[in-house]
């Protein structure tokens, strides 16, 4: 395995250097230690097959991965999570899962999380492509940042295979088998899974926070005129058909809520005195509608009425 310690780092600089060698390594994220001065972390990597192994020790920190450090067209990584020593916290697609010995979460790559990590932690990660996990757990999605704990069905049997296969691959384990293995420990993981969240409302709630994502992502683009389900889907890196999924629980689909939205930006400046300077179509036009005749029917049909008497109405 290949080892990694803030002890070689500069003490001036530990924790930027600690963030892009981790960067390099893993995924871009950026460590924030509760103590600077005294930041100590360690990193181990092995690999099982298709399955990526890495073990992190660490002092209480915060390792932070938002939209910014998503880059677009990286590959798609699902990482189990096992929390091996002491406890943290994974905030991570609407969910919270406050972790201590044998537990593990799902994260995945394409989207932000919040994990912080207790004095004394150590974590396993288990990181595989999103089409290798797919063979197994065929909607890795809906268990994105729920917690699944090590008294729930096989998970205590997991906890220990796991540690097990990281410790044998720390002393320089392999095998020819090595795929079959890691083939066998996915399919384990996803019955675990399986098991453990069957018939759960948690799965319910991780729509629920994939819903409030998908929104987010809509108010922040709302004037872009390309704005559609399409590159929704590709921006949030997640499929068109899981988009749908998502947003059903709302009983109103993408599209319709991306013109009520806008409909209703244009509503309140077509009120607002302060513009009445500007045409009906340069307001429009700034909310992304691409065309003045389509602005017109659409918002007949949300207001009962054309834009140009809405505005005399309003301002009488």
């Amino acid at each position: 395995m290949q080892s990694y310690s803030t002890e070689t780092l500069p003490a001036e600089s530990r924790t930027s250097a600690w963030n892009a060698l981790y960067s390099r390594q893993l995924n871009n994220v950026e460590f924030t230690p509760a103590n600077s001065q005294d930041f100590a972390a360690n990193l181990s990597l092995g690999q099982l097959g298709p399955v990526q192994f890495a073990r992190m020790s660490t002092n209480r920190t915060n390792i932070l991965r938002t939209r910014r450090h998503i880059l677009p067209g990286a590959p798609r990584l699902y990482s189990f999570l096992l929390q091996a020593r002491g406890s943290s916290l994974l905030s991570h697609c609407g969910q919270e899962a406050q972790m201590t010995q044998g537990d593990f979460a799902l994260c995945d790559s394409a989207a932000p999380h919040s994990f912080t990590v207790e004095d004394n932690s150590m974590v396993i990660m288990l990181r595989v492509d999103a089409a290798t996990l797919k063979q197994h757990l065929p909607t890795p999605e809906k268990f994105c940042g729920l917690h699944l704990k090590n008294e729930v069905g096989l998970t205590s049997t997991m906890y220990a295979m796991v540690e097990r296969l990281n410790s044998q691959l720390e002393t320089g384990f392999t095998s020819i088998y090595d795929g079959r293995l890691a083939q066998n420990l996915l399919e384990m993981l996803s019955m675990s899974y399986a098991i453990g969240f069957e018939m759960a409302p948690e799965v319910s709630a991780v729509l629920g926070g994939r819903h409030a994502e998908v929104v987010r992502y809509i108010e922040d683009n709302l004037r872009d005129p390309d704005l559609a389900p399409a590159n929704i889907a590709t921006g949030l890196r997640i499929s068109p058909r899981y988009l749908r999924t998502i947003f059903a629980r709302s009983g109103e689909k993408v599209s319709t809520y991306i013109i009520r939205r806008r409909l209703e930006e244009c509503a309140k400046q077509i009120r607002d005195p302060s513009w009445a300077g500007h045409t009906l179509t340069e307001i429009a036009f700034s909310w992304g509608f691409n065309s003045a005749a389509h602005f017109t029917r659409t918002f007949h049909e949300q207001h009962g009425m054309p834009p140009r008497e809405y505005r005399r109405r309003m301002q009488a």
